[in-house]
């Protein structure tokens, strides 16, 4: 194993249609946002664990007991545990402190960037666990689509805009403010709008995948 002091957390919801992927609703049914959901986690843990090369988790909404996340484990060979907090922020600050109590480094992803590579998530480590304070991986739309740490801090997770374009913005004002040294990684697309559904279909070999799955 690479990285066997850098733990990466991925955070999923339970693949429920209706609410999983809402802003999908215009160009699919529920039940399809969900199946493109499911297929997002797993192109994530695939691309994380095969091979693995650095401890990882699954995280998971709102609680661990879908048979969804059951036969991730199973497949996956992976810990799952439960999200806690009354938003965003909290459960990724929550699940971050509860990581750094075991590890040096920990490193925060979602399932909506198939654009995510493993480099990313390798450099990342190798920056947390030479000294960088704070990794943020840009997402186009002003959030971003990952967050490492080397120990908690509380300042960057709470007060922000969760699912608004500033949200980037604002965690980096947070940093500046903490005297925290940050390193950006390469800036990526989420999948969340029918124009970001639209742009993945026709763009790479990983929309192959999704759209498979719809």
């Amino acid at each position: 194993m690479k990285h066997p002091r850098c733990r990466t957390l991925v955070f999923a919801k339970t693949p429920m249609p209706g609410r999983v992927k809402t802003r999908l609703h215009a160009v699919l049914e529920p039940e399809d946002c969900a199946a493109l959901h499911a297929r997002l986690v797993r192109l994530t843990l695939d691309k994380l664990t095969r091979p693995q090369l650095y401890p990882v988790e699954l995280w998971c909404a709102p609680d661990c007991g879908d048979a969804f996340f059951r036969d991730c484990r199973h497949d996956y060979e992976l810990e799952l545990h439960a999200q806690a907090g009354d938003d965003l922020g909290q459960r990724m600050h929550n699940a971050l402190c509860r990581s750094l109590e075991t590890c040096d480094a920990a490193v925060l992803v979602g399932t909506d960037c198939p654009s995510l590579t493993r480099t990313d998530i390798d450099t990342a480590c190798r920056q947390l666990l030479a000294g960088t304070d704070v990794v943020l991986g840009p997402a186009s739309d002003g959030g971003y689509y990952l967050v490492g740490l080397r120990q908690p801090c509380p300042e960057l997770f709470t007060g922000i805009s969760w699912g608004r374009g500033e949200v980037l913005a604002q965690t980096l004002a947070r940093a500046r403010q903490q005297a925290l040294q940050v390193y950006l990684l390469p800036r990526r697309d989420d999948l969340d709008t029918p124009a970001d559904y639209r742009r993945f279909l026709g763009r790479d070999e990983a929309s192959a995948d999704i759209q498979g799955s719809a």
